[in-house]
């Protein structure tokens, strides 16, 4: 008895679905990404400092909180973090201000460091536009004290190192302590600038001088520990100016 030889299924063919979705993909959030913060960076004031202490009265016990959330957002974004750090302190006064600028401040560098892992390092690298060169050289193949050298580092907003610092391999425990050591004294030393608005103080003018010297000095620090770091992994950069 002779069988009956069955159909052959012809094999799917590897090129029958070769449409790079998740290169579309990263090309959408890239988008999107770019279309936020730039809307962000152009329509989105914060509350003068007198209307932003008014708005935090008003809101009694919940105050705090909601500045810690306020902050938070704002660190996430290419907002200037530096009115709330300011504000902080003319609200709050030194002490507890610097407590609350910092829960605010780290929440939103872990939130932007976040995201950059989701988004990848070309998108990320797309997203930083003219502060993507300056993140990549120092943060490439750095850790530790290069977060901090760049979070020290005058005129180099928050943002551009939180999304950097996720989108090139930085460590999140290396990040997260980073972040936390190097912010705090920006951000102490501004927020004795905005106590002593309030409250001219020789406490709060002594803060502010102090709080200064120590952002210098970490400054120098960290920039000079980065520096042998990259020298001993053998960076013609560094070594070249030895």
């Amino acid at each position: 008895m002779t069988r009956t030889p069955m159909p052959e299924t012809t094999a799917a063919s590897p090129h029958r679905d070769s449409t790079p979705w998740g290169s579309i993909l990263r090309n959408v959030l890239l988008v999107l990404a770019l279309l936020a913060m730039t809307w962000l960076a152009l329509n989105v004031r914060l509350p003068s400092l007198e209307t932003l202490q008014a708005r935090i009265a008003d809101l009694g016990p919940w105050g705090p909180l909601f500045f810690i959330a306020l902050y938070a957002l704002v660190a996430v974004t290419p907002i200037p973090v530096t009115i709330m750090a300011v504000a902080a302190g003319m609200i709050f006064g030194l002490p507890i201000g610097t407590i609350l600028s910092m829960a605010g401040v780290v929440l939103g560098c872990l939130g932007g460091y976040g995201i950059a892992r989701g988004l990848g390092r070309e998108t990320v690298m797309r997203l930083l536009g003219s502060h993507a060169e300056v993140v990549e050289q120092r943060l490439e193949g750095g850790g530790f004290y290069a977060v901090c050298t760049l979070r020290l580092m005058p005129g180099i907003p928050y943002w551009p190192v939180n999304y950097g610092s996720g989108a090139l391999g930085i460590t999140a425990r290396d990040y997260l302590v980073a972040t936390a050591l190097s912010a705090l004294p920006g951000q102490v030393s501004l927020i004795a600038i905005g106590a002593f608005i309030a409250d001219p103080s020789l406490v709060n003018g002594l803060a502010v001088v102090i709080s200064w010297i120590v952002v210098i000095t970490l400054t120098v620090l960290a920039y000079r520990r980065w520096r042998a770091a990259r020298s001993s992994q053998g960076d013609p950069e560094d070594t070249s100016h030895g």
